[in-house]
């Protein structure tokens, strides 16, 4: 089962690959949908394989009647970015009117926002909106090289000295830790990247002893410390078996063997795809940032959608009883 989105028909309009393994994807759209606040996304049916899924995309600025995505190519994609990539001028797709679950307050007397690669892409729209409005903002971007990072030579140029790049072939460094210090009492932290470096930020934040709710972040859905091996996972309240394929989450292995769930944003932020882990042969690979630290050190649940275990088998409860 699935929150309730609003559906709308789009056509493909333009592509374009903005950066190494970026690309930049046009929909053609009605007008209202291409209005929306910086943090928005928006949801698309894809195909992979035989299947139907649905994966979630930043909304990026556009022009009125047009919302663009930018979609990094994955080495080890499920399928979502291929689909994604594969996408022609005057194609027809499906998509959900714009939704925000980043939102930016409007609250603060300063900004730092934060992205790590394709992360980029709710902060670009966040960065352009603080920046029309006049809002002090200062922004760290971080990659693995230059030409990889989408938007940055515009990002310096709009930011003219607030943004400052740092690249893993050159050896650079972000001092987020200066950054945290450097913010006044009631400035906010906006960050996106893959979850080693939400955890490093989320630490010293933690640390700063800054309120938890000047904090804000978005996580990929894909971002995992283990490589991703085949695994299975027995559902008690079904006795039924289900095999989880490397290149296929939990939750979509649970729904095409017709284990009914709950679950929404498919990025290990709501918790409504938790499943019970009753008995566990192997290892959590947690890569949610809904359960703490303490929580998944237990490991007694796990998030369906992004999480998976690095081999072997689990016996899990849904806790979904129909009716």
């Amino acid at each position: 089962m699935k929150g309730r989105h609003e559906w709308r028909s789009a056509e493909v309009g333009a592509t374009d690959e903005i950066a190494t393994g970026v690309r930049m994807i046009e929909f053609k759209v009605e007008d209202e949908l291409s209005v929306f606040e910086p943090g928005s996304h928006i949801n698309i049916r894809v195909a992979i394989g035989d299947a139907p899924a649905l994966r979630c995309y930043t909304c990026i600025p556009a022009d009125r009647g047009h919302i663009r995505v930018a979609v990094r190519l994955h080495e080890k994609s499920r399928g979502g970015s291929r689909f994604m990539w594969a996408l022609q001028p005057g194609q027809a797709v499906e998509i959900t009117v714009p939704e925000n679950r980043f939102e930016l307050s409007w609250r603060a007397s300063a900004y730092l926002l934060v992205a790590g690669g394709i992360g980029i892409t709710p902060i670009y729209g966040m960065a352009k909106a603080l920046d029309r409005r006049g809002a002090p903002l200062r922004l760290l971007y971080g990659g693995r090289s230059r030409n990889e990072m989408a938007f940055a030579d515009e990002l310096q140029q709009l930011l003219s000295g607030r943004a400052e790049l740092f690249t893993d072939d050159e050896g650079e460094r972000m001092d987020l830790a200066g950054a945290i210090d450097a913010l006044p009492a009631d400035g906010e932290l906006y960050i996106c990247g893959p979850l080693p470096m939400l955890t490093w930020a989320r630490g010293l934040w933690d640390e700063s002893g800054r309120p938890a709710s000047r904090f804000r972040c978005e996580v990929f859905g894909d971002s995992g410390t283990k490589p991703e091996v085949p695994f299975s996972v027995t559902v008690a309240n079904r006795n039924i078996t289900v095999d989880v394929a490397p290149d296929q989450s939990l939750l979509d292995a649970l729904t095409a063997a017709g284990v009914e769930m709950i679950w929404d944003c498919q990025r290990g932020e709501c918790g409504l795809c938790a499943v019970d882990i009753l008995e566990l042969e192997g290892e959590i690979d947690h890569r949610d940032v809904f359960f703490s630290d303490a929580e998944k050190a237990e490991g007694r649940h796990m998030c369906a959608c992004v999480s998976r275990l690095t081999g072997g088998h689990a016996l899990i409860d849904t806790g979904w009883r129909g009716g």
